[in-house]
């Protein structure tokens, strides 16, 4: 990992960090606020695909949190900035409200296959035929390939098992643009000023939060919420730099350790 400079990023993962479906976190809006009072620029980053960016930004809000449209990054930006660059005709294995932040593109006779979760689109006919795309050379491109997510009513299959299913069945490996890739933490950095070795990442998810950000030469700070289970911060090298009960805490120790 690159030498430390002063702190001047953080990066914040939204479900299962601030909030699982439509419950805050304990104490998190108040902890939003005290860390806007510090001298760092904060970007929002998830790998959520069960809705679009205008979609989350009205379940924030309505949570009471302080946050900006253009402050979140999400996995879904990164897959359409990937389809632009590549000119080419997806399959889209997203959820219905999900399909908004890919409008406009050109999906007649699709070339290339997007998956990202998808519960009601993960089927024998549809996979099947993704199955035959992919045989026949389109590019499967992976939202993310989380292996689990929280929700109220506990655990649920990530889009990763279907994903792997995929590359699997076809030989082939899967395009990741979402966390942990590293090209998404710097995309998400974009436009701050900020060089990976001055930021911080916050999330649930020890491997694709905490591990990935580290991968990106940042600092990564893993909460107990969410998705977070008993024993998960033995499951990288390094070690994520702090493990907290949960964002309020995180923020404190920036407050108070990093700045």
């Amino acid at each position: 990992m690159a030498a430390r400079r002063a702190l001047k990023a953080v990066l914040v993962d939204l479900s299962g960090t601030l909030h699982v479906e439509d419950s805050a976190v304990p104490g998190a809006q108040e902890a939003l606020k005290r860390l806007r009072s510090a001298p760092v620029k904060i970007r929002f980053v998830t790998n959520t695909t069960k809705e679009c960016k205008r979609d989350l930004l009205e379940r924030l809000k309505k949570l009471d949190f302080d946050i900006q449209e253009d402050e979140i990054f999400t996995s879904l930006t990164a897959a359409r900035n990937l389809l632009e660059e590549k000119r080419v005709r997806p399959l889209l294995l997203v959820e219905d409200g999900a399909l908004r932040d890919f409008s406009g593109l050109d999906t007649s006779d699709p070339n290339a296959v997007v998956i990202g979760l998808a519960p009601e689109h993960f089927n024998y006919q549809m996979m099947n035929e993704a199955f035959h795309l992919i045989l026949d050379g389109a590019p499967l491109i992976a939202v993310h390939k989380a292996r689990y997510y929280k929700r109220k009513d506990g655990l649920a299959l990530g889009p990763g098992p279907f994903v792997t299913g995929l590359e699997y069945a076809t030989d082939t490996q899967a395009t990741v643009v979402g966390k942990p890739e590293r090209t998404f933490f710097l995309e998400a950095l974009r436009g701050t000023s900020c060089a990976p070795e001055e930021a911080v990442m916050i999330g649930d998810d020890c491997r694709d939060d905490v591990g990935g950000a580290q991968n990106a030469d940042m600092l990564g700070i893993l909460v107990k919420t969410g998705k977070y289970r008993p024993g998960d911060e033995g499951k990288i090298k390094p070690p994520p730099y702090l493990t907290c009960e949960s964002f309020p805490q995180a923020v404190d120790h920036i407050l108070h350790h990093l700045l």
